[in-house]
Order: structure tokens, then C-alpha cells, then sequence
């Protein structure tokens, strides 16, 4: 699958902005053009709410206004179940997912990939790249041409740090990383926090993956508060401690490019609020 670079790094919401009048994803992707955002995530969160019917209109509305689509895939997945029938569940979910974001337009589909339950990293890793690719022959197969996008995870119970979402980008073809700066804060008690740290994250994609990975990111960023086993929720960004700031100076230094999305709870303010100090860099 080839890379696409992209020409600019695009900052877009998590799902239809709220202040939308007569909330609905068409609605949405002009709401997002007048605000002056970029791009938007369709939230597949807890079921694929766009039906195929749907999707030409979309598609055709987000080009018209240049936005930049990609979606997340429910929340239900895990692929390292010890139930076979909640793999083949969490599969169908992230194909049904990646089918209509494709017709859609969209570019990636971000998921959580897994959680350990308490078995040994490198195993939870061979099993979770046999059934991604298992996923990937299928799209092949339907002729889906979409980035999969394992999404760094922000508790450790939860298979997805930053090594384990490179290694399976540098392994297996149409994979990509979604990295959560604000998980990868969470996931670390805070730790993780200066421009520094964020630039070590974005110099190992980079060493891995090549510098073309960089001109292709998929990004969250939130406020987000933690607990002693990690995330707990989301929060404004000025509400929390996680240093959003430090991650637009990372991505300004690494002429990162791709598209940044807001998680907050204030997902159109908070973007805009972003973007705008990204440009001010």
C-alpha cells in the first residue's frame, strides 16, 4: 500500500462538533469548513451508525469542503479474548468499520486493539498481529483500501504501547500507528510529559518507519486525567496537566504531517484552540 504524504498537518474533532445545528454527519462536515477545521473523525464508537446508502453523500460533501476523513472503530474489541466468538466479533468490527469509512472517503480506522489479561506482552503480540493480518487479507480481498490504525493505549492492562504499535506498522502492510499523545501521558502517570519525551516518540516512527511515516500521521490529543493504573477520562485541555503544548512544538520540529484529532470534551473549541497555537509555532 502506498503512503499517501500529505501536504499540510490537518486538526479536526472527534466525532460531529457539538454546537452543530440539527446535529448529523453531513451537517457536521459543513458546520467544520465554517469553523475553519480540517478534518473529522467518524465515531464508530459503539456501533457503525452510517449505513452504505449514506456514504456517497459524505464523501462527496467532505471533499467538497477539503476535509480530511478517518474514523475510530467501537470501543467492543478485543483480539486477545479468551472467547473465540468475541475475537471474530472484534474482527467484523473493525472490517464493518473500515468498509464504510473507506466509502465514505476516509483515509484510516483507529481501534483498541487488545488487552493482556495478564499473559506475557510477546504472546498477546503474536496473537494480535495473526488476526490484524487476518483482517487485512479480508479488506484486501473486498479491495478496501484503508490505513489500520492500532491506537497507543493509555492503561497498561491494555496491549498498545508505543514499541508494540511501531513493530506491528513495521510488520504488516496497510498498518499504520494512531498515536495518542494523551494516553501515552496517561499510561505512564504522567511521566511522559515534556516536548522532549514526545520527541523521542515521533524520532523512534521515524527510525522504524521512515520519514514518509511521518508525513502520514493520525494523532489524538485531549486533556485527560489519570489515576495509579492510568486514564480515567478526558478533559478540556486547559483542564489538565497533560502538556498538549510540548506535542504541537514536537510535531512543528518533525514537520509532522496527517491529521491531528481532538478527543476533549470540548471537541471544536479545543481543536481550534490547537490549531491555532500550532500555526502560531
Amino acid at each position: 500500500m502506498i503512503i499517501p504524504i500529505n501536504n499540510k498537518l490537518f486538526f479536526g474533532t472527534a466525532g460531529i462538533p457539538l454546537s452543530t445545528p440539527e446535529r448529523n454527519t453531513l451537517n457536521g462536515l459543513s458546520y467544520l469548513n465554517s469553523l475553519g477545521l480540517e478534518g473529522m473523525e467518524l465515531e464508530f464508537v459503539r456501533a457503525v451508525n452510517i449505513s452504505k446508502d449514506k456514504t456517497p453523500e459524505i464523501k462527496q460533501t467532505a471533499s467538497k469542503y477539503h476535509l480530511h476523513l478517518t474514523c475510530h472503530a467501537p470501543y467492543f474489541i478485543n483480539l486477545n479474548s479468551f472467547n473465540p466468538k468475541i475475537i471474530s466479533a472484534s474482527k467484523q468490527r473493525i472490517i464493518q468499520s473500515a468498509r464504510i469509512a473507506w466509502l465514505c472517503g476516509a483515509t484510516s480506522v483507529a481501534f483498541h486493539a487488545a488487552y493482556y489479561l495478564k499473559a506475557d506482552s510477546s504472546k498477546v503480540y503474536t496473537i494480535v498481529k495473526k488476526e490484524v493480518k487476518e483482517i487485512i487479507n479480508f479488506l484486501k480481498d473486498e479491495g478496501v483500501k484503508i490505513w489500520l490504525r492500532p491506537e497507543t493505549t493509555g492503561k497498561e492492562t491494555q496491549w498498545g504501547n508505543v514499541s508494540e504499535i511501531i513493530r506491528l506498522s513495521e510488520e504488516l502492510e496497510q498498518v499504520q500507528p494512531c498515536i495518542d499523545f494523551a494516553h501515552l501521558y496517561a499510561r505512564s502517570i504522567g511521566k511522559i510529559n515534556q516536548q522532549q519525551d514526545f520527541s523521542n516518540i515521533l524520532n523512534e516512527v521515524e527510525k522504524k518507519l521512515g520519514a514518509e511515516a511521518l508525513k502520514n500521521m493520525h494523532i489524538h490529543l485531549s486533556g485527560i486525567f489519570h489515576g495509579e493504573k492510568g486514564e480515567r477520562y478526558h478533559l478540556p485541555l486547559k483542564e489538565s496537566k497533560f502538556n498538549y503544548s510540548a506535542v504541537l512544538k514536537s510535531l512543528k520540529e518533525y514537520n509532522c504531517r496527517g491529521i491531528v484529532i481532538c478527543e476533549s470534551p470540548l471537541i471544536e473549541s479545543d481543536a481550534l484552540l490547537m490549531q491555532k497555537e500550532y500555526h502560531s509555532l
